[in-house]
């Protein structure tokens, strides 16, 4: 029994040990998994939260005026990100950034970077670094390569098998004129900020001895505007490994901005006839027209040079490349690209525009962008022309440039893109020939040879001042000079010579026998007499009022002359396309030895007005002038074109507001003008302050006032600018802007 006893108590002891035996393992379960669950050693460490840190970054970025949620920055500098995880990030665990674009992102075609922070630099250049971990916080500091493609990045974050998306995730990477590895490093602070930061500016147009300004918002801050470029960039095609090539992206944009071959953002209408859409004259920035062709997709209508080129601005600078838009005076389309652009006129000095394909435009705007050429042998950094504006094609597509200013002004018109052409624009030859009756048939008689009258003044605006700035140098070497004359050397040797037959589109059917012409020169011939011609206005030209105008015949050398005079004026496009003849004088001057005799050339306000009505587009005046010395060779052809006077519009508001506060905008215009202006029409507009908006006043009568107000609540600090434009059925292009800044 006793034994029994035992056999139980040891039997009882055994259960024991087994039972604490279980409760100690199941304990030490419960345990681990609590860990676990409050986040202790030994737990899967996920992700929980990313701060982009978006104020931070994009002020160091220069990207903070963005009008978009997401982050913005630029290549080849760091920006930092704030990662929140579930646990203390520990040495052991496994951590990865995966920064992909494109449909198909692949490590072999930089399109997918998969970053460490404990590892060496990625070999797309990319690198990620641990700057502060600090409980579940970790701050990570990031740097892109400054070869980057350019364009909108999507960001994750692996840790061990859990994959982390942001609910906003998409990051936009920029080119950057900061960071001295891009290709676009621009070094001086003032031009970074004019070229690349200034969303307002100007455009110079008119006439080559009558420059005026023409303001223009670029806008490239302003909502859906980074989102409209990129969708560009989509649309280019462009293979993603190009995108981190200035050169390629801006040749493809020069495309893009122009409607012709890829329904791209504009409709180019020179036509005068603009009832489906918006006349050129009637756009004051490039805001409304990337946002309506971003929300469309859809060319808008209508645009002309200086809108193709604030457009295109506005694309370049927002997408971190430096540009500026450029205006050349007296600008050769030079269709055959042989530096010849023949003029044709018939004996009372009139144009006959309709005899060639070639023209001289008063005024035609393009762009320059700021890159290195890696694509071209050494020495051709720098400033690179581009132009959307569809005038020919190039690779068959209607695209230009980039072309290097220094290979213009060199000569080196081999170089590519479209070197010939643009080089063509600013220094062709302007060869007049009149055409006669004789026996029923037209005959052509060479006057003489312009060497100096294309591609004068270039003009941009000034760094950091409301003013222009004369870029001439920078395309051309002085008229004249040695220099110059070696790199018209050097390009004629590139470009297809060109004998003095008139090149028209009527060309073949012209016999020699009625051309009469002298084997060309590059220089001038000298004149027996001196003779010379001048061409002014007596009263300043208002709309409404008689145009006064005169041509004074001089001559300089002993003897007595008798000089054959033919003057005409004709209104005409900034094309060069002539409108309207409104007159002409012819008479025969008698002047000894060295003098003058000025002789008046008058045009009634009601010879022109109807016409001035009749069109949509802003007219110019132009004036050619004819004269012939009986009895010796000289003869000499002289043309110059004239602007309108406008009344202005006065803007009155504070010199400064308060950030988020209103304040009153008033837009005052008194008619002082001999006639009254039908349909009137206002447009403003203030970036940061307020959106686009047209006043529509009616018929304003002479000496009437007309004033207009907003009501504005600044969103951004700094210097702004309000641009206002009148329009009316007479006159097309009255403008002004005005500065505020906003304070806090």
């Amino acid at each position: 029994m006793l034994r029994c006893f035992d056999d139980l108590q040891g039997s009882i002891k055994k259960k024991k040990t087994v039972f604490t035996e279980q409760f100690t393992t199941n304990l030490f379960l419960f345990f681990s998994f609590s860990v676990s669950a409050n986040g202790f050693p030994g737990a899967d460490l996920k992700v929980t939260g990313i701060d982009f840190l978006k104020s931070q970054n994009s002020r160091l970025h220069h990207t903070d005026a963005y009008n978009i949620k997401n982050l913005v920055v630029r290549r080849g500098q760091v920006f930092q990100l704030q990662l929140s995880f579930s646990r203390e990030l520990k040495a052991a665990d496994k951590l990865v950034l995966h920064f992909a674009i494109g449909e198909k992102p692949m490590k072999i075609r930089e399109t997918l970077m998969s970053l460490k922070p404990r590892q060496e630099q990625d070999l797309s250049g990319w690198q990620i670094s641990i700057v502060k971990n600090s409980g579940k916080e970790c701050l990570l500091s990031v740097t892109s390569s400054p070869r980057a493609l350019v364009g909108k990045y999507t960001l994750d974050v692996k840790t061990g098998t859990n994959i982390y998306k942001p609910e906003n995730n998409a990051i936009y990477l920029l080119f950057n004129p900061w960071c001295e590895g891009d290709v676009v490093f621009l070094a001086d602070e003032a031009q970074r900020k004019e070229y690349v930061l200034n969303d307002t500016g100007c455009i110079y147009v008119g006439s080559a001895y009558s420059i005026y300004s023409r303001p223009w918002n670029f806008g490239q801050f302003e909502e859906f505007i980074l989102d409209a470029c990129m969708y560009l960039l989509d649309k280019s095609k462009l293979k993603l490994s190009n995108r981190r090539d200035p050169v390629v992206v801006s040749r493809a944009m020069s495309a893009l901005v122009n409607a012709n071959d890829d329904s791209g953002v504009l409709l180019g209408n020179w036509s005068g006839n603009y009832n489906n859409g918006t006349s050129p004259t009637d756009w004051i920035g490039s805001v409304s027209i990337l946002q309506q062709y971003y929300k469309t997709k859809k060319p808008v209508c209508y645009g002309q040079c200086w809108v193709f080129a604030g457009v295109l601005t506005t694309v370049m600078r927002c997408l971190g490349i430096p540009s500026r838009c450029v205006s050349n005076f007296n600008s050769a389309h030079d269709t055959e690209e042989n530096l010849t652009v023949d003029i044709y006129l018939n004996e009372f000095g009139e144009k006959l525009n309709w005899k060639t394909f070639d023209s001289v435009w008063n005024f035609h705007v393009w762009n320059d962008v700021w890159m290195k050429r890696t694509d071209l042998p050494v020495g051709f950094d720098g400033w690179q022309a581009i132009d959307s504006t569809p005038q020919e094609q190039s690779q068959g597509i209607f695209q230009c440039g980039p072309c290097p200013l220094k290979a213009i002004r060199e000569g080196d018109v081999y170089l590519p893109f479209d070197s010939k052409f643009v080089y063509a624009e600013v220094n062709a030859d302007k060869v007049y020939w009149v055409v006669k009756k004789v026996n029923g048939k037209d005959k052509y008689t060479r006057i003489n040879t312009e060497t100096q009258g294309i591609g004068v003044n270039i003009s941009t605006k000034a760094v950091g001042q409301d003013k222009r700035e004369d870029i001439t140098a920078q395309y051309k070497f002085p008229e004249g000079s040695k220099e110059e004359r070696k790199a018209m050397q050097k390009a004629s040797s590139f470009i297809r010579p060109s004998g003095m037959t008139p090149r028209a589109s009527f060309a073949l059917s012209v016999p020699v026998d009625d051309v009469d012409s002298k084997p060309r020169v590059l220089h001038e011939a000298v004149s027996k007499t001196g003779l010379q011609l001048e061409i002014t206005n007596k009263e300043a030209l208002y709309p409404g009022n008689p145009l006064e105008l005169a041509i004074t015949v001089k001559t300089s050398t002993p003897g007595s002359w008798t000089i054959n005079l033919a003057g005409s004026c004709q209104l005409q496009s900034y094309t060069g396309k002539v409108e309207a003849s409104l007159g002409y004088v012819k008479e025969t001057v008698k002047l000894e030895g060295k003098s003058e005799m000025q002789v008046p050339l008058k045009i009634a306000a009601n010879t022109y007005m109807k016409m001035l009505a009749s069109v949509e587009d802003e007219m110019l005046i132009h004036i050619t002038a004819i004269a012939e010395v009986q009895g010796t060779d000289d003869k000499l052809t002289k043309e110059t074109t004239m602007t309108f006077e406008y009344p202005p519009i006065t803007i009155q508001m504070p010199e400064t507001a308060k950030l988020n506060k209103e304040f009153t905008c008033a837009f005052i215009f008194k008619n002082k003008l001999n006639v009254p202006l039908d349909n009137c029409k206002l447009l403003v507009e203030g970036l940061g302050i307020f959106k686009m908006s047209t006043f529509d006043e009616g018929d304003v009568k002479p000496g009437r006032i007309i004033k207009s107000e907003i009501i504005c609540t600044p969103t951004r600090l700094g210097e702004k600018k309000i641009v206002a434009k009148l329009t009316s059925t007479q006159i097309k292009g009255i403008s002004t802007e005005k500065a505020i800044t906003i304070i806090e």
